[in-house]
Order: C-alpha cells, then structure tokens, then sequence
C-alpha cells in the first residue's frame, strides 16, 4: 500500500529483455536503504526489487504489467517517480493507492498558470472507470485532486513543489501517464 506521495526520483539506467519479461534497472538515492523483495512504485507501478549492486537496482516487468502501464515506453535516461511502501501507523498524507495501475491516459493539455501548471488528460471512453470533481486519482504514482472531471477526461492542479519534485517537468502533449483511479470510486462502479 502506497500514499502517493512521492520520495524521490530514480533514474533509468538499463533495460533489459528476458522472454515477454523487462528487466529494468534504475539509481536512487534511497537505493543503499532498499532490500530485495520489498516492494517499491515506479510511476504508480508496484514492482519488486530483484537484485542490488552498488548504488543501482533492479525489477522486473511481467507482460501484463507492460500491457496495461506506460512502462513500454521507458528509455534509458528517464526519470521514474519513487515511492517505498508505506509503514502501519504512518500519516497517511495522501490517499490509499494499491500501485495497481488501472488503465493509461495521455497528456492533452498542459497550462503554465503563472505559479502553477494545469494538466488534462484523457483516458478509454469504453472503461468503466471514473473520477469526480475534487476527488483523488493518482497520476503516475502522484496523489493528486481532481479538477475539471468530465466524461473519460480529467484535470489535475500542480503546484511548483510537486512540478519539480516529479516527473511532471519532463511531461509533455500525447504522453502516456500510469492512472490509478481512486478504491472507493471503483468498487461503487463496480455496484452501479
């Protein structure tokens, strides 16, 4: 379980392919505090670190993880967004995020609101999933509010600290984000 409230950001240093599986391996400064098996988001995807040398680690992307995330298209040299799970009894600042990324959306709009960035985007007409006005969705692994719901598309507000403190920065029109839509949104989804 995860906060979406994001630690730091690792950047992507090799990738490589075994079967239908990606072998992602990525530096941090939180790599020295990590350990095999334990779970970690990239993006708002739970993988599991698998190997540890020095100041780079490793996971490992099944096809169905690269079938429903933005993970595909990840490239040497990008940054990911970074999120270790989250302790019993810690504040939770954000909102409850599985790291079960539900479908992708792309960046459609991005506005410099002198202070503050405004982003769209857009997502599957034909899913079930929805967001509401002032809700959470998570973005990327980011919790944010939702502002400007409509059908399948959705804005988010950031502020400056998250812009440069994210992969928001580097996001650019027609990018594809990892969207995580909130729990309690999707089981009365699920009842309707």
């Amino acid at each position: 379980m995860f906060t979406g409230i994001i630690e730091t950001m690792g950047t992507i240093k090799h990738i490589e392919h075994e079967g239908s599986n990606v072998h992602y391996t990525l530096s941090s400064e939180i790599t020295n505090e990590l350990k095999i098996d334990q779970s970690l988001a990239h993006n708002g995807v739970c993988l599991t670190v698998i190997a540890i040398n020095n100041d780079k680690y490793t996971v490992t992307a099944i096809q169905e993880t690269l079938e429903k995330t933005a993970l595909k298209q990840w490239q040497v040299g990008h940054k990911i967004n970074l999120e270790r799970a989250m302790r019993l009894g810690d504040r939770l600042d954000g909102h409850m995020v599985q790291g079960h990324v539900d479908e992708v959306a792309s960046c459609t709009h991005i506005e410099d609101q002198n202070g503050s960035w405004l982003f769209r985007f857009e997502y599957n007409k034909a899913s079930k999933n929805i967001t509401i006005e002032k809700g959470s969705i998570c973005v990327n692994g980011t919790s944010l509010t939702v502002v400007g719901s409509e059908d399948n598309t959705f804005g988010v507000a950031i502020i400056p600290y998250t812009y440069e403190h994210t992969v928001f920065h580097q996001l650019k029109l027609g990018d594809l984000v990892n969207i995580e839509f909130d729990m309690v949104g999707k089981y009365i989804a699920k009842l309707t």
